[in-house]
């Protein structure tokens, strides 16, 4: 709509170009600050928790803070700008059921991706290991994994990329497809791939059809919620683990809540609206 207070900008691959511009001067910034710090008082910030969460929103902030000084202010003439509006209860309760489901069903598809042998088995320890020395606090792990990463993230791939193609004109179902996909790459590593694509269209779905960026990011905080507790609480970050129940079982609950709570979804939402 050309009268909406929301820029209409595309997204191309010079978009991506610069969003990852964004990210590696951010990244830059924070470790020439580590590196003077270090000179300077002679303390290595690097496995610090608070300097942790510093570099991730440093990051982020400078990828769309790059995405909206040299594609959307340019093209539009509008800062970059996103609907964070609320929405109506009963939406809440068909589209947390339905993140459930999709939970349920990645852990499934997940489990059956091996983590021993010649090569998974190496690539499974090195991410483990990498993952245990992020931070062993649970407080910055919850600040970081839910709140931090959903709104950063959902800004990025779901209100700037998979908004900027479908301004492009790519249809609805390819631009959440391709956007799910990004999201999954940026995990690197295949077990949290399949989880992060099908999230990705859960949450892309949810953004295209309410326009609202806060449900996304409620969703996604939601599910970051149960993968920190699963972490905390069992070893394989395990719904059946934690339910002391065969992963098979999981899998049909996630697809018959998934299933119902979809239909309901869609048939509420089956009339298009436009953002205004």
């Amino acid at each position: 709509m050309e009268n909406s207070k929301y820029p209409k900008f595309t997204f191309t691959w010079f978009g991506g170009v610069v969003l990852l511009g964004g990210l590696f001067a951010g990244t830059m910034l924070i470790s020439f600050f580590n590196v003077f710090w270090m000179f300077t008082f002679k303390e290595n910030l690097q496995y610090k928790d608070w300097f942790f969460m510093a570099s991730n929103a440093i990051g982020f902030l400078t990828a769309i803070a790059f995405f909206d000084f040299f594609i959307v202010k340019p093209t539009t003439k509008k800062k970059l700008n996103f609907n964070f509006s609320p929405t109506n209860f009963y939406t809440y309760l068909l589209i947390f059921p339905l993140m459930i489901g999709m939970m349920f069903i990645a852990e499934f598809i997940a489990a059956q991706i091996p983590t021993t042998g010649p090569f998974f088995g190496k690539y499974y320890e090195f991410f483990s290991d990498l993952m245990n020395q992020l931070t062993d606090d649970p407080v910055v792990m919850i600040i970081t994994a839910v709140i931090m990463a959903p709104i950063f993230e959902e800004i990025i791939f779901r209100g700037i990329i998979q908004k900027g193609l479908m301004n492009k004109g790519v249809e609805p179902w390819k631009a959440i497809l391709f956007s799910s996909i990004i999201f999954g790459i940026v995990h690197a590593n295949p077990w949290q791939f399949v989880g992060a694509v099908l999230l990705g269209c859960v949450l892309g779905l949810v953004y295209y059809k309410t326009k609202s960026l806060l449900l996304p990011m409620l969703l996604h905080g939601f599910n970051n919620l149960c993968s920190s507790l699963l972490i905390t609480y069992t070893k394989n970050e395990s719904f059946a683990e934690a339910f002391k129940v065969s992963e098979w079982i999981i899998l049909v609950i996630g697809i018959v809540l998934f299933s119902l709570f979809y239909y309901l979804f869609m048939k509420k939402y089956k009339v298009h609206y436009s953002e205004i």
